[in-house]
């Protein structure tokens, strides 16, 4: 199971009520800012904005390809280490606002982890270090260190031997 923090609401779905959670200005901020990184070409120009803009942990030397996308209203529980490569049109997600609650988790992708394009990463979940993930992926559970996943919904495809 991915670790969320999960909240239950009253009332109106869990997306209406979005701003008891979180300040409009804030996502209004954010997503001005995640736009502007999806389409810059400088990777350190991108990385400086999720870094000090949006206050992601992003390592040394990540890439981040054209059109990824964040998460807008919690991109801070996003952590991304050294080396890694993040791939085209990938969506990082650390909430999901659900009919009768929503749930919070961060997001660890470790150092030298390969993400291919298209992929989807849900809350709560860790990448470990030197891991793949198979292009059009949908990442729900955590991946192990040095594995080679894919899929949805997401299989081990090849486990890293030494």
């Amino acid at each position: 199971m991915r670790k969320v923090e999960r909240y239950p609401v009253e009332g109106s779905n869990a997306l209406w009520q979005i701003y008891r959670t979180v300040s409009p200005w804030k996502g209004v901020k954010n997503f001005i800012f995640i736009q502007l990184a999806r389409y810059c070409p400088i990777l350190p120009v991108k990385n400086w904005i999720y870094r000090h803009v949006l206050g992601m942990s992003v390592g040394r030397d990540t890439a981040f390809a054209l059109m990824v996308m964040v998460d807008v209203f919690f991109p801070e529980r996003i952590k991304v280490g050294n080396n890694s490569i993040i791939g085209y049109n990938t969506t990082i997600l650390a909430h999901e606002y659900l009919i009768s609650e929503y749930r919070l988790g961060d997001v660890v992708i470790g150092d030298e982890v390969l993400i291919g394009a298209n992929t989807t990463i849900l809350p709560g979940v860790t990448i470990g270090d030197g891991a793949v993930v198979a292009a059009g992926s949908v990442v729900h559970k955590d991946v192990a260190p040095g594995s080679f996943v894919g899929g949805n919904p997401l299989r081990v495809l090849e486990r890293k031997t030494e």
